[in-house]
């Protein structure tokens, strides 16, 4: 798989994820009692970037050879580039 499969999937994974920001932000708000959590929009978006890290991990890993931290650097660079997209779609 090519750098740009690569950076195909994790994009579908990222704006797969986005979708469902208000429906975990909905979930958090009526569970409260029972999660306990401080900050929604930080817990979200904690797990959208462990989904996307995640998947990207599991797709390296799935290749003939172990990934070289080259190319771990790599799909961490393409997820970090989204960090600004994902947190706009989670605060504002």
């Amino acid at each position: 798989m090519n750098e740009e499969q690569i950076e195909m999937l994790i994009t579908q994974t990222i704006n797969g994820a986005s979708l469902t920001i208000p429906a975990y932000l909905e979930d958090i708000k009526q569970n409260q009692e029972t999660l306990k959590v401080e900050n929604p929009q930080e817990f979200v978006y904690g797990m959208i970037m462990g989904m996307a890290l995640g998947m990207s991990g599991a797709l390296l890993s799935s290749q003939k050879e172990m990934p070289t931290t080259e190319e771990q650097m790599k799909v961490r660079d393409i997820i970090y580039k989204y960090i600004p997209e994902i947190r706009e779609r989670i605060f504002s």
